[in-house]
This record gives C-alpha cells, sequence and structure tokens, in this order.
C-alpha cells in the first residue's frame, strides 16, 4: 500500500479527525462556542450526539478511528496457509 493508504498517512489523518473533532469556534448568534457535535450529522443519536456519533465517511472509519485498532496484528491460520495479519489485511476483508 501507498500514498493515502500508507500507515504513516492513516496516522496523520487520524491525528487531524482528533484536533478537529476537539476544535471549538465563537458563534456570535448563539452566544457561545459551537463543536462538531453542534454540526455533524449523528442519525443515529439526532438528539444528543457525542463526537462519537457524529457520521464521518473516512477510510479511518475501518479502524473505528482509534490507532490502537491501526495497530493490531493476529497470527491466522487457514488451511495450510499461516501468518501474521494486520491493517492491510483488515482494509481489504472490509472492502
Amino acid at each position: 500500500f501507498s500514498g493515502v493508504l500508507a500507515e504513516d498517512v492513516l496516522r496523520v489523518l487520524l491525528e487531524l479527525q482528533e484536533t478537529l473533532a476537539a476544535t471549538t469556534a465563537w458563534a456570535p448568534g448563539a452566544g457561545r462556542n459551537v463543536t462538531l457535535r453542534d454540526v455533524c450529522y449523528a442519525p443515529l443519536n439526532p438528539a444528543e450526539p457525542g463526537v462519537g456519533d457524529c457520521a464521518v465517511s473516512s477510510v479511518t472509519q475501518y479502524f473505528q478511528n482509534n490507532r490502537s485498532r491501526l495497530a493490531l496484528t493476529a497470527w491466522q491460520e487457514d488451511g495450510k496457509d499461516q501468518g501474521r495479519v494486520d491493517w492491510h489485511d483488515h482494509l481489504i476483508y472490509c472492502v
């Protein structure tokens, strides 16, 4: 995998998403700071959305936007084939 699907790019993308999720902005009309929770699309919890409820379209969703899950590896045996699987295999399986 290379380009946008390189592991270092995915890690930077996760950092950017975390930064954006924590961003606030002053909304003069509302007289308060607003956050992602105030403007996100949260179809499964529209009344009281948390940042985790916001619908995000990103390749990092395949890892639940979690760097620990991106780093997971596991030993896999499939008949006679054996080997360690990682984020590459997970992404291929999902798509």
